[in-house]
């Protein structure tokens, strides 16, 4: 028996060592997007039969002032019809077909609206919302998340648009904000701009609680280091390796987003 304890305990201990002591958070990008058509509820529904841990998505505001999910400023790549959803209203938006792009089987879908999203959350589990727009959509989007039922922890905000990041910490300083960053590499100097220090800099200025990096863009475990020894969350998308998501969790991030996250979560961790 003892000895059966001792083997146990070295397991774990190995566990730990493999993945840094940490067990990073995966996130559905634009749900389970491999198998069901993005960011629609078919998708982000696969998400939480497959115990995902949190869903990714992005969001526009309509003419008539409705929050809806879609990733691009058109809806020409993934609908049936080529509408620019801030000239739309919801209705007109509603109409489209939003998933035989993917596979005729989900003929009929329909962009959702965030706060048909939010509904689907299971107990535990998160969502990262990402603004695509400016801080315009900010009021409409605390209406929803006040609204949702769920806790602040759960709804956590991402963008690109540190304006727009800024206002969603001043209007919901409860929840958790992530900027969104995609350094890019000078062909000749081979430097990254903007730098780790200029990122961590404009996180801190907009009261952001984290940083959200394209895992390609200059990243290493320094890198990482000098984000957590900041204070500040680190995150990186969009990862579908499991090598690297394997390097990542053992440096350190506190979350993965993934085309494929019960897939990479069942490679990287094992589980």
């Amino acid at each position: 028996m003892n000895s059966m304890i001792v083997a146990m305990a070295l397991c774990m201990m190995g566990a730990g060592l493999a993945f840094g002591g940490n067990k990073p958070e995966f996130e559905a990008h634009r749900g389970e997007n491999s198998v069901a058509p993005e960011n629609t509820l078919s998708s982000f529904n696969l998400a939480w039969e497959r115990h995902d841990d949190a869903i990714e998505l992005d969001i526009h505001l309509t003419s008539d002032g409705q929050v809806i999910v879609c990733h691009d400023y058109d809806t020409k790549r993934t609908t049936n019809a080529d509408l620019k959803i801030k000239e739309s209203t919801l209705a007109q938006l509603r109409q489209l077909d939003a998933g035989s792009y993917k596979d005729p089987k989900y003929k009929g879908e329909k962009l959702p609206l965030l706060s048909e999203v939010l509904a689907t959350i299971p107990e535990g589990k998160r969502c990262f919302t990402e603004i695509k727009v400016g801080p315009e959509i900010v009021p409409a989007l605390k209406q929803v998340m006040d609204s949702s039922g769920k806790t602040a922890e759960q709804l956590v905000i991402i963008s690109f648009h540190a304006d727009a990041l800024a206002e969603a910490k001043k209007q919901l300083p409860a929840h958790q904000c992530y900027y969104l960053t995609s350094p890019k590499q000078d062909k000749k100097t081979k430097k990254w701009s903007p730098t780790i220090d200029e990122l961590i800099a404009t996180a801190k200025e907009i009261h952001a609680d984290g940083l959200n990096v394209n895992y390609k863009a200059g990243m290493n475990e320094a890198a990482v280091k000098k984000i957590k020894a900041a204070g500040l969350k680190c995150y990186i998308w969009t990862c579908d390796e499991p090598a690297i998501g394997k390097k990542y969790a053992d440096w350190g991030v506190d979350g993965i987003t993934t085309n494929k996250a019960m897939w990479m979560k069942e490679q990287v961790l094992g589980e």
